[in-house]
């Protein structure tokens, strides 16, 4: 999986947002609709008017979660519905972890590994 698609999926609010929607389907898209929400994933128009955002918006937000892995797409007649793919969201967290958890080491571009960095040439924001 690209990782940098992935990040850059994970760095708007927004998209975030519509993966914790999807997360939790059957509550936030209790419509009566043609489908169960769970059973058969979320229509996109569904998910523009949750979010208040227009429905090109939300398909533009959507392709790059779909880009990243992150949601499948499956078209039914005219319509298409969205489904979180939690295994690869589980993967990008623990992959993500590893990065940031480095043994509390700093690693350059030159793969130099450097020990925690001076406190003392930051201050801390009050």
């Amino acid at each position: 999986m690209n990782r940098s698609l992935q990040v850059k999926a994970m760095s708007s609010e927004v998209r975030m947002s519509i993966l914790r929607y999807l997360d939790r389907a059957k509550i936030h898209f209790n419509y009566p609709w043609r489908t169960e929400p769970v059973a058969f994933a979320v229509n996109m128009t569904l998910i523009a008017k949750v979010m208040h955002i227009a429905p090109p918006t939300a398909s533009r937000h959507l392709h790059i979660l779909r880009e990243a892995g992150f949601i499948t797409i499956r078209k039914s007649q005219k319509w298409s519905y969205c489904m979180r793919d939690d295994v690869v969201i589980h993967e990008y967290l623990v992959w993500l972890q590893g990065r940031l958890s480095a043994s509390g080491e700093c690693q350059t571009a030159g793969n130099k590994t450097h020990g925690s960095l001076p406190t003392d040439r930051y201050e801390r924001v009050r």
